[in-house]
């Protein structure tokens, strides 16, 4: 049995889907901060069949709740200080998202001038699509 110890100030980001905790720590910048991260991977669930569960020591402000909702708006954040969850933040997909994915259209002003933000409107909230603001491409919404 593996023993993953408790945090006592930070988030723990419950419910992600088996296999992405990786790629949600690369997205989220977790990389590039100085504190302690766990990934946990594929964890028994009885919800989920398998999960993954990363926990991190900071500030949950340092937490882009938009992009979170945009990979995955299932994962559960709960909010830790003094060793407790005080908070579960739910999230839900973010009515635009800035920066986060590339418009692949070639005749997109994106493509052209370099310094425009990728901004991606959410169109259809029932089938997750977005599109961009700019040309109106689909994005593929998993990143």
């Amino acid at each position: 049995m593996l023993n993953i110890g408790q945090i006592e100030e930070g988030f723990v980001l419950d419910h992600i889907r088996a296999g992405e905790s990786l790629d949600i720590y690369y997205k989220l910048g977790l990389d590039k901060i100085d504190n302690t991260v766990a990934i946990i991977k594929n964890v028994r669930s009885d919800k989920m069949g398998k999960k993954d569960i990363l926990k991190v020591e900071c500030d949950v402000e340092m937490l882009d709740l938009e992009v979170l909702g945009f990979i995955d708006h299932n994962i559960t954040v709960n909010v830790v200080k003094g060793g407790k969850i005080v908070e579960k933040k739910r999230l839900t997909l973010p009515k635009e998202i800035v920066n986060v994915i590339k418009c692949k259209n070639p005749r997109c002003i994106t493509s052209i001038e370099q310094e425009l933000p990728h901004i991606f409107v959410l169109t259809d909230p029932k089938h997750e699509v977005y599109r961009c603001k700019y040309c109106e491409e689909k994005a593929v919404k998993r990143i």
